[in-house]
């Protein structure tokens, strides 16, 4: 898979694997981000990773362009190390009074208890953040779930709410608007108070749902 190297202002480098979604894609972009943690080239400020795209941030005053993109080949045409297993985070979910559950239901022929069933038998990947401080996008919510988004975004959905649309699932941490389908809440804190970790959820961790069990 050969990379497309495309300058970002005067201090940043996007390297496009994909003009498409494409699993293998976002695998390259996850190898390559970890070799850049591992090895950086000096005056290296930030990776931002997405689904098909590395945005590689540097300090203009030290390093430009291309020799940012010679250290980036370098990496990608280096043997692959072996890097440590993503971590698996096991989030509590309570799905009972989700404003969406219903219509959710309705929308994709399952009972509210099939819905639920069906969003914890999957573990998801961290595929990217976006839109928000801590909003990670989750993919692999199983096609039973896809469901577009809402014509309008309704407002004041709080913090904490499990959303769903198209193949994703989302894990809110602001109260903020959104058009996502609210089918559960969940109290797991996304946003931590360390700087050099500020969210849970690394790119390329696994999650899986579960509902506590209730002590008698």
């Amino acid at each position: 898979m050969t990379p497309r190297f495309l300058p970002v202002g005067d201090c940043a480098l996007m390297v496009e694997f994909a003009a498409a979604l494409d699993p293998a894609a976002h695998a390259a972009v996850l190898a390559l981000d970890r070799a850049l943690t591992v090895a950086p080239f000096a005056g290296f400020t930030e990776s931002v990773p997405a689904f098909v795209t590395l945005l590689v941030a540097f300090d203009p005053l030290r390093t430009d362009h291309t020799e940012a993109e010679s250290h980036l080949r370098a990496l990608l045409s280096a043997e692959t190390e072996t890097f440590p297993a993503p971590q698996t985070h096991d989030i509590p979910i309570t799905y009972e009074g989700a404003p969406d559950l219903a219509e959710a239901s309705a929308r994709t022929g399952l009972s509210p208890a099939a819905v639920a069933a069906t969003h914890q038998s999957v573990t998801y990947e961290v595929a990217m953040y976006g839109f928000a401080p801590g909003y990670a996008y989750l993919s692999g919510l199983p096609v039973a779930l896809h469901l577009d988004r809402k014509p309008a975004p309704v407002r004041n959905v709080p913090a904490g709410s499990v959303i769903i649309a198209g193949g994703m699932c989302l894990i809110t941490t602001l109260t903020m608007p959104t058009g996502w389908w609210r089918i559960g809440h969940s109290p797991a804190r996304i946003l931590t108070d360390d700087p050099d970790h500020p969210f849970l959820f690394a790119v390329g961790d696994r999650i899986r749902f579960h509902v506590p069990q209730v002590t008698p």
